[in-house]
């Protein structure tokens, strides 16, 4: 029924934009014929608005994915580096985190594992919100990061790299089969942020897929129980997602997305010095307000993102 409201709701909107366009052209034709310059005037304000609301429509058209409509999990980790690439991390990690509230969309932390001398080596949030997932989706993959070093005395350039994996939040009605003998479950002492009790007690838990060597990880409740319900509610998710991407030829498993936090992978390089640019390898789009982009100004990356995918899917059900 959702399904259904949700296109009887695209299909209406579509048939309001497709009359208001033929009366507006219908009224321009007669005002210019009748020299009105008022209705002239009137006329071409109103196919303007109507060309705004038709790329708003056209946008919208292109998050219509099985879990597009869901909430996305964000999972960010640091590459190879140390130092470097665990302050990158952080800096992902701040960058949607800002996308997300300037949209707003809830941003609740999972899990937060600190890195050695500044940023994390790991980080995972949960983006709750209409469309979360439609708009994240395309964010997953390598980003890389050129700057000079603050954490370097002698300045010079450095290279960093971190991963950003997205998936949806499925609902109970979703059935996903996970058997006992597939799963290791380890329990740690929480770090970082939470209270005392929390760092006291082995109350994080950490969840292993054996056959898809999927891991997650979730240390936000001071409970146990609680942890280990959100850590299966993130595996399912994982798993949920993984068979998604199966069906989709032009993306790899989800293991492999991962395996290698390096030049292979990258998606997007960020770069600070000598200049500032930030360019989307998939689609060529750059921007030369490198800084605005770490403050979350990211929806030019994620539209053209996402329709060089629709682009791609129609043009292989063509052939």
């Amino acid at each position: 029924m959702r399904e259904r409201t949700r296109l009887q709701g695209q299909l209406g909107a579509f048939r309001k934009l497709e009359r208001e366009l033929a009366d507006n052209v219908e009224l321009l034709a007669m005002a210019e014929a009748e020299k009105d310059t008022g209705s002239v005037t009137e006329a071409e304000n109103a196919l303007g608005a109507l060309r705004d609301a038709a790329r708003a429509a056209e946008l919208a058209s292109l998050l219509s994915g099985e879990a597009d409509q869901n909430d996305a999990f964000v999972e960010i980790h640091a590459g190879q580096g140390g130092t470097e690439s665990q302050d990158w991390a952080a800096m992902l990690a701040r960058m949607y985190s800002r996308w997300a509230e300037a949209h707003g969309y809830k941003v609740e932390w999972l899990e937060e594992s600190p890195g050695e001398e500044a940023g994390v080596k790991s980080a995972t949030f949960r983006v709750s919100g209409e469309n979360a997932y439609g708009w994240l989706k395309t964010e997953s993959g390598v980003h890389r990061l050129v700057r000079i070093s603050p954490f370097d005395a002698n300045a010079r350039r450095h290279t960093s790299f971190a991963s950003v994996w997205v998936y949806p939040v499925i609902d109970e009605t979703i059935a996903v089969e996970i058997l006992d003998k597939d799963l290791r479950i380890d329990t740690y002492r929480a770090s970082g942020a939470g209270g005392q009790h929390v760092n006291r007690t082995d109350s994080a838990v950490r969840i292993t897929h054996i056959p898809t060597n999927i891991v997650v990880q979730c240390q936000q409740n001071r409970s146990q129980h609680r942890n280990r319900a959100e850590a299966f509610s993130m595996l399912r998710a994982r798993l949920y997602e993984l068979e998604l991407k199966k069906r989709e030829t032009a993306t790899q498993a989800a293991h492999d997305a991962k395996s290698d936090i390096g030049f292979g992978h990258q998606i997007r390089s960020y770069v600070l010095q000598p200049y500032q640019m930030v360019k989307d390898v998939r689609t060529g789009i750059e921007k030369g307000n490198a800084q605005g982009v770490l403050d979350g100004d990211l929806d030019q990356f994620m539209q053209a993102a996402l329709a060089q995918r629709i682009g791609g899917k129609q043009a292989e059900s063509a052939n």
